[in-house]
């Protein structure tokens, strides 16, 4: 192998304290947010669930980064008065949240539910806290999505977005709790994290280089190639993927050999124009190569990644921990990506996290959403040893919503760590009400 394909946790350096301290924090998030507050599990508030309800925003105004968000935004409410939102429809639709919440969720304590969810979440089987997708209504639990990517191979509970959104709900009751941001209960010690541009997918070739040249000059220390239709503005039209090699070189022409560029297709190449496009790519010493053919041909990556020098960063599509394993094992990628609500939210995450760390291999969530969602994949960055970049949509205002902070970066080019207790990110009641449409309960 080469030894472009070294991890970069050689010059970062992995903390085996902090690895141990999310594995306990997964195994019981109660026990570890009392101790990251200094107090006994017996003395947290009383974290029954006395309310379930979805406050729907008008967002046709805005942006949609996934395609399925509604403008839903859930509400989990303790007897306690602490109160967990997310988003749902960022990956799929899931409709009748409510319907499935109440039975599962309503008269729960918090401290009892989120071990038994975590202690399932990205499996292949359905027992524990998962069996409770049966009782979603019969469009259920998101499993659709599971047709896009690599199946499941044991026919089990996930992807499973009515749990998911649930356990991400439950995190910033338990993080507001103890007035701690959810990725110091999970151990994380970073207070900041690198970020690069992640493009939009641009019409045309010539589109890309203000693109970069804005980003760079923004200050960002990278910036990802979401490939478009890769034509010219006038001539003939061409490959699609020839296109795109057009781009990759005149990207890197653009801002020089020593900034970090990385190229996405999102699965779109077959394996004869992945090979041309990451030929080009190892040439021009880009950083990695993503989803760059169907995740669902595990022989094709692992062709690809023998005849490549650059890291395959490989896992949005994947939807159990065991596919992670054995695309691991097959040498299929040599960087995890994920995606929380694939996975099973937070906890599902870290587990993936940890298994890439047991490998000595990278791992890198997804950010590419609404803010809520950026949010639940920064802390998992905070939080695992062995994550080093922050995606930013760009431009960053793309994520923007009128009721949260926005995410930008520094002046060194980082993402500040959330100081605010759960997901650290809080709803601005009156901006969320000039949208709100209505809220069911």
């Amino acid at each position: 192998m080469s030894d472009r394909k070294q991890s970069r946790r050689e010059f970062f350096g992995a903390s085996a304290g902090v690895a141990a301290a999310a594995a306990s924090a997964v195994a019981d998030p109660p026990r570890a947010a009392a101790q990251s507050a200094g107090v006994k599990p017996a003395d947290l508030p009383d974290l029954t669930i006395k309310e379930v309800k979805v406050y729907v925003a008008d967002v046709s105004n805005f942006r949609r980064l996934n395609s399925t968000e509604t403008g839903e935004i859930l509400s989990v409410v303790t007897n306690s008065g602490h109160e967990g939102n997310y988003t749902i429809g960022n990956r799929s639709l899931t409709p009748n949240w409510l319907e499935w919440a109440k039975p599962v969720l309503l008269g729960k304590n918090v401290i009892d539910l989120l071990p038994a969810i975590t202690a399932t979440t990205g499996t292949k089987e359905t027992f524990g806290f998962s069996g409770g997708r049966s009782a979603a209504p019969a469009a259920g639990g998101g499993r659709g999505a599971a047709s896009a990517g690599a199946p499941n191979r044991g026919g089990g509970a996930w992807p499973n977005y009515y749990a998911a959104a649930a356990e991400i709900c439950m995190w910033d009751i338990l993080g507001k709790a103890v007035n701690r941001p959810i990725y110091k209960i999970l151990g994380g010690a970073k207070d900041r994290v690198m970020a690069y541009a992640s493009s939009q997918h641009l019409a045309n070739i010539e589109d890309y280089i203000p693109d970069v040249l804005s980003a760079k000059e923004q200050g960002y220390k990278g910036y990802k190639i979401h490939p478009g239709g890769g034509q010219p503005k006038t001539g003939a039209a061409i490959p699609a993927y020839a296109g795109h090699i057009e781009e990759i070189k005149t990207v890197r022409k653009a801002v020089g050999d020593d900034f970090v560029l990385a190229h996405d297709p999102v699965q779109r190449y077959n394996l004869f124009e992945a090979l041309k496009v990451g030929r080009v790519l190892d040439d021009l010493d880009y950083a990695w190569f993503e989803d760059p053919i169907p995740t669902t041909d595990i022989e094709g990556l692992v062709e690809l990644n023998r005849a490549l020098d650059l890291p395959l960063h490989v896992g949005e599509f994947l939807f159990s921990i065991s596919d992670f394993a054995e695309y691991i094992r097959r040498g299929a990628l040599d960087v995890a990506r994920l995606i929380a609500d694939n996975v099973g939210g937070i906890g599902g995450s870290m587990r993936v996290g940890m298994l890439a760390d047991a490998f000595n291999l990278e791992c890198t969530p997804h950010n590419w959403g609404n803010p809520t969602d950026l949010a639940v994949h920064f802390h998992l960055e905070l939080a695992m040893p062995n994550a080093y970049w922050f995606e930013m949509p760009h431009p960053a205002t793309a994520a923007d919503r009128p009721y949260q902070a926005k995410f930008r970066i520094d002046k060194d080019g980082y993402v500040l760590a959330p100081t605010e207790p759960g997901l650290g990110y809080p709803i601005d009641r009156n901006a969320l009400d000039k949208i709100m449409k209505r809220i069911d309960r």
